[in-house]
């Protein structure tokens, strides 16, 4: 199963459509993401990243519905954990 995480882009570099590469956050955490598969998305966008790459980009409201769905599974996660 693969998954898919929403972050909002800070910052583009480069301008090589194929080299293009950005500072994403994840609910504050930062890291490096390439940008080659989204050559359209600029910095405040939401993009979905799998393994460091941005495949789409996604509207806010779409991006925030996903992060719930994650927090909701993390939560259901810890109280299987907890009941056990």
């Amino acid at each position: 199963m693969c998954l898919g995480v929403p972050g909002q882009i800070l910052e583009v570099k480069g301008d090589d459509p194929i080299l293009r590469s950005g500072r994403v956050s994840f609910s504050g955490i930062v890291k490096e993401i390439s940008l080659a598969c989204v050559p359209e998305a600029q910095a405040g966008d939401w993009v979905l990243v799998h393994v460091g790459l941005a495949l789409s980009k996604l509207d806010e409201a779409e991006a925030q519905r996903q992060l719930d769905d994650l927090a909701y599974i993390g939560e259901l996660t810890a109280a299987a954990k907890e009941a056990e």
